[in-house]
């Protein structure tokens, strides 16, 4: 009879901190929310001039320079209220990188518990509950003892 030698294996895997992923989210947050306060200051025919409506506009050209030649601004008669279609393109094109590099930075991996057993040898039981060998031959006995076997 050899022995049964049992091996039990446990990973245990722990979430990873989205530190990272954070920060990514609250850049492109505050990127949105600024392209919308010059989208909204726009429409509405802020004053240029004004100390608060040129940071935005200065912080904010950056990201809209890029898409100004596509559309035309429109501007509404004797007001200063004007339509970038610029800005709205880059609040979409920036909405949308931010949407694949979140993605991107998404872990594969999720917090999970395997564990694995191995079993090695062979124990002999006896009893109903003992698995089965097709290969095991089996030592049958005959109605007259086990010389009735044999033949």
């Amino acid at each position: 009879m050899e022995p049964m030698t049992r091996q039990s294996e446990t990973l245990s895997t722990k979430p990873k901190s989205h530190t990272a992923k954070r920060i990514v989210g609250v850049i492109f947050g505050v990127i949105e929310i600024i392209l919308g306060f010059r989208l909204i200051f726009k429409l509405l025919g802020a004053n240029p001039n004004n100390g608060f409506i040129k940071i935005i506009y200065g912080i904010t050209q950056f990201f809209v320079g890029i898409f100004e030649s596509i559309f035309p601004k429109v501007s509404v008669a004797g007001t200063q209220a004007v339509f970038e279609p610029a800005t709205l393109i880059a609040i979409i094109l920036i909405a949308l990188l931010a949407l694949i590099v979140m993605k991107l930075m998404t872990s594969r991996k999720s917090s999970s518990m395997v564990k694995n057993e191995f079993t090695t040898g062979s124990a002999r039981s006896t009893g109903p509950n003992r698995p089965t060998d097709p290969t095991e031959k089996k030592d049958s006995i005959g109605p007259n003892g086990p010389a009735d076997s044999q033949k």
